[in-house]
């Protein structure tokens, strides 16, 4: 009992440290690892992240993976377990990301967003609940200006839910 009351203790006060101690790519990353976050290579963790508070483990980020600040990943809730986010991608400020999710390699989430479902590799995705809106032609990450990425984009096509028809 008192091991396991010390590890949660120690779990939350690093993932306290890590939200707000400098080191995007430094101490936020080993930080998080000695929580139990599989945490890849040249990945880039954000002021004020929130990485699943009492099951680090069921979290993998893999390479060249950006969180930007404020972003929450949330891997578990009852039989829903785990979150993976895949090499190059991308998640923007204040997204949240909900369990059972894939962010697929080189996709990107836009700021804001709330990720209920996996979004493909090199995808736009955006919204609450977030869906894709577009195809990536590279991944958005170190030495890829915004505006090489803005134009490598293929918008997808959208089709909104309309009224129903009365027949």
């Amino acid at each position: 009992m008192k091991e396991r009351w010390l590890q949660g203790f120690g779990n939350r006060l690093f993932q306290l440290l890590a939200r707000v101690l400098p080191g995007s790519e430094t101490l936020r990353v080993a930080l998080h690892r000695a929580r139990g976050v599989r945490i890849g290579k040249n990945v880039w963790i954000g002021y004020d992240v929130i990485l699943e508070t009492s099951r680090p483990d069921l979290i993998t980020i893999e390479d060249g993976v950006s969180l930007s600040m404020r972003v929450t990943v949330i891997a578990h809730f009852r039989e829903s377990k785990g979150v993976k986010i895949e090499e190059d991608a991308f998640v923007g400020p204040g997204a949240i990301i909900l369990p059972n999710v894939v962010i697929g390699r080189g996709a990107v989430v836009t700021a804001g967003s709330v990720v209920t479902r996996s979004v493909p590799p090199m995808t736009v995705a955006q919204g609450n609940p977030a869906v894709p809106v577009a195809k990536c032609g590279i991944p958005l990450q170190l030495g890829v200006t915004l505006k090489e990425f803005s134009r490598s984009l293929k918008p997808m096509a959208f089709h909104a839910p309309g009224p129903k028809a009365n027949v």
